[in-house]
C-alpha cells in the first residue's frame, strides 16, 4: 500500500475507484514519559470520532504507546510528532522523533521469540509492534517533515473496521448521522 503522502489525490483516481476521503490527525507532544498517555488518549478520541471499532482502536492505542515510548527513550528529542490516518480499511500510525541517538535500524526478530522470553524489557516493544501491525517500518525524516533535522519516522499499519456510527462519540464536532 502506498504511504498516505504518496496516495493519489481523489481527482486523479481511476473511474470507479473508491472515493472514501482519508481521515488524518497530526499532533506534537513533549518527548516525556508522561506524554505517552496523552498520545494514547488522543488516538482513542480520534478513532471514536471516526467510528473505528473497539478492537482496532485498542490495537492502535497500544501501537502508539510503543512507538511513542521508543521515541522518548531512544532519542534526544524535545518533541515527538504523531500522525494518524484512516484510509479506507487501513489505519496508519506514524511517530517522528528529532533524532540524536545515532542510526536507527529495524531489528531482526528471532523466529519463535515471544513476549514470554527472558530477554529483558528492551526489544519487546518492537516485537509487540511486529505482532499487532500488518506492516511497519522505519525511515529517516523527510524534508517535508516538521522534525526533518536528524530524526526518524517509525510507522505501523493495520486493518481497521469502522462501525459507521454505532459507537458513542463523546467529543463530536458535528451531529452524528441519524437513522430514518
Amino acid at each position: 500500500m502506498a504511504a498516505p503522502h504518496d496516495a493519489l489525490p481523489l481527482e486523479h483516481r481511476p473511474a470507479g475507484a473508491p472515493t472514501a476521503r482519508p481521515l488524518r490527525d497530526a499532533f506534537h507532544l513533549p518527548a516525556r514519559d508522561t506524554s505517552v498517555a496523552v498520545a494514547r488518549a488522543r488516538v482513542l478520541e480520534r478513532l471514536r470520532e471516526w467510528y473505528v471499532d473497539e478492537e482496532s482502536s485498542a490495537d492502535a492505542q497500544l501501537l502508539m504507546s510503543e512507538l511513542f515510548t521508543n521515541a522518548v527513550r531512544h532519542t534526544d528529542s524535545e518533541k515527538v510528532s504523531c500522525e494518524l490516518w484512516v484510509i479506507g480499511v487501513r489505519l496508519r500510525l506514524e511517530v517522528t522523533d528529532e533524532g540524536g541517538s545515532g542510526p536507527l535500524m529495524r531489528p531482526r526478530i528471532p523466529l519463535g521469540a515471544g513476549p514470554g522470553d527472558d530477554e529483558g524489557e528492551n526489544g519487546r516493544g518492537l516485537l509487540l509492534v511486529s505482532v499487532l501491525a500488518d506492516d511497519w517500518g522505519i525511515r529517516k525524516a523527510q524534508p517535508g517533515d516538521p522534525d526533518a533535522t536528524a530524526g526518524h519516522a517509525v510507522w505501523a499499519e493495520l486493518e481497521c473496521r469502522r462501525t459507521h456510527g454505532s459507537l458513542p462519540v463523546p467529543t463530536q464536532r458535528w451531529p452524528a448521522p441519524t437513522e430514518n
